[in-house]
């Protein structure tokens, strides 16, 4: 797989690889852990989760301005991987819960999050453009697709494990503090310490029923405002301790970069090395402006469409997981590791990434095989074909919503009436599965179409205004969690089927006018 490929692929992978892994176990628990330390709700921890996906890749963009300006893309992704340690230290030192000074600490984690977002910024496009130029050697172009969809399967290997680390560290820390997990206990324990007695009367029953089952150590619950404190600081707690494991993967990517980083091109200096190369007349400057606003509108076509993907596909760490909360039998995952227990509604986060491991291997010896036949779609058509595949997935998941009750209803409803409507987590899989599929033929192929047709001099612009757009998607998802909590589940996910349906026709309505571009 890997030795038609430029050797610079792999390590870079590798440094991404690691610093993936930090970001996913963040991004398994980071709604839960807001909702749990902060109390708040899926919505207000909506406008949180989406502004700070949507400046990770928003602030790409000022990344690749600052390494087209300054010239030193390798200097630039240090500077990011150090960010990203330092933001993480920031939110993995443990502070009391329940809040005792909620402007403060809220405050405290934003920043933690502002600075992993700014060093994502430094680092990502970069190192997708530093992949680029390693396909701009003709040796290696017809590889270019390929390349990036290794490059992206990397990228998941990590992602993989990291859900399991996060929510192995939050239980081992239950168990260590003799509780056990329980995914509905912190909202229940938020809502006594704010209305105590005046619950929903069958809150306060779940409440009371879930306080001793969760009690490791056979102590009945006597003093429910005790419990509710020390289960929230211990639960919190945990998920800090879990913050600590992402500043260790993001040291061992910076091992692996500073290693390798002689080894890498420079995308700077070939910008550099072909503005002094000649000079041109008047009429080859202004034929080649024609095509790099040719190329620009191109990009930016695609751009727009994305949007509604990314809308649509990073509503897994959002609504989705929330969903899986909510509305899936949890009880039959549970893996006993003895010193900690890996169950929750995190656990869904591992499978995406699984899958982009797994199918990457197929997806590219079905293009390869289609490619020896002439027969290969192009990269244009691949993402339109993708939209189409992202819309399936969200019709699969409605059908399998259309009996569940709303989200404001579950108040109401008993615990046996709530686990009598809970669905399969196979769902949940054969959900992920489709929209893995779907992300194959768009993302890693979206930053193959990125990195060949923007013009030299822009590349890490361009790729920084992909990343960009995917921040505009992002900065969206806060619509999941309205539509969630507001409207009848099924309805919710039919948006999603809109939106991906209507960008798949969009883009099949440029796909000729793309490939001309791209060729």
């Amino acid at each position: 797989m890997f030795n038609k490929h430029p050797k610079g692929l792999v390590a870079a992978a590798l440094a991404n690889m690691g610093e993936r892994f930090g970001f996913y176990i963040m991004m398994a628990i980071l709604t839960l852990f807001i909702s749990a330390k902060f109390g708040l709700s899926e919505t207000t921890t909506g406008y949180i989760y989406s502004a700070f996906y949507a400046s990770i890749y928003l602030l790409a963009l000022v990344g690749g301005i600052i390494a087209d300006k300054t010239k030193n893309f390798k200097g630039t992704i240090l500077v990011g991987l150090l960010l990203m340690a330092l933001g993480y230290l920031i939110i993995a030192i443990p502070t009391p819960t329940p809040v005792p000074n909620m402007p403060l600490y809220l405050g405290l984690t934003c920043l933690g999050l502002a600075v992993i977002a700014f060093g994502n910024g430094l680092f990502k496009g970069n190192l997708q453009a530093l992949v680029g130029q390693m396909y701009d050697n003709e040796k290696y172009s017809s590889l270019r697709d390929a390349g990036f969809q290794i490059f992206y399967m990397f990228i998941n290997v990590g992602a993989i494990f990291a859900p399991f680390i996060a929510i192995g560290v939050r239980n081992w820390w239950l168990k260590v503090n003799h509780f056990d997990y329980d995914a509905t206990l912190p909202e229940l324990c938020h809502k006594y310490l704010e209305q105590g007695q005046n619950m929903i009367p069958q809150e306060l029953e779940k409440l009371t029923t879930l306080a001793n089952t969760v009690s490791l150590d056979g102590t009945q619950v006597t003093d429910m405002t005790a419990f509710a404190n020390s289960y929230l600081d211990v639960f919190s707690r945990g998920f800090h301790y879990a913050f600590m494991a992402a500043i260790v993967a993001m040291l061992v990517s910076l091992v692996i970069y500073l290693a390798n980083k002689s080894k890498f091109p420079d995308p700077g200096k070939k910008v550099v090395e072909a503005a002094s190369a000649k000079t041109v007349t008047k009429e080859e400057v202004q034929m080649s402006a024609t095509e790099i606003r040719q190329r620009i509108y191109a990009l930016f076509a695609v751009f727009g469409v994305v949007i509604f993907f990314w809308l649509s596909f990073h509503q897994n760490g959002y609504s989705l997981t929330y969903f899986a909360r909510d509305y899936v039998d949890l009880s039959v995952i549970n893996i006993d590791l003895g010193f900690t227990q890996i169950k929750g509604a995190e656990i869904f986060q591992s499978v995406n990434p699984f899958f982009v491991v797994a199918l990457t291997p197929l997806i590219m010896w079905i293009f390869t095989s289609l490619k020896a036949k002439g027969k290969e779609p192009s990269t244009p058509m691949k993402i339109a074909i993708g939209m189409g595949i992202a819309a399936l997935a969200y019709i699969f998941l409605t059908v399998f919503s259309l009996t569940l009750p709303a989200k404001d209803e579950l108040s109401t409803m008993s615990t046996e009436a709530i686990n009598a409507i809970r669905v399969t987590p196979w769902i949940m899989i054969g959900l992920y599965f489709i929209l893995t599929v779907a992300e194959l033929f768009i993302s890693p192929l979206g930053l193959s179409f990125v990195s060949k047709v923007a013009p030299p001099h822009l590349q890490g612009l361009m790729q920084g205004c992909w990343l960009a757009a995917t921040a505009v998607g992002n900065s969206l998802l806060f619509i999941g969690g309205i539509l969630y909590t507001s409207v009848p589940i099924w309805v919710c996910w039919l948006v999603f089927v809109g939106a991906t349906a209507c960008s798949m026709i969009v883009m099949l309505s440029m796909v000729r006018w793309l490939e001309r571009v791209a060729k």
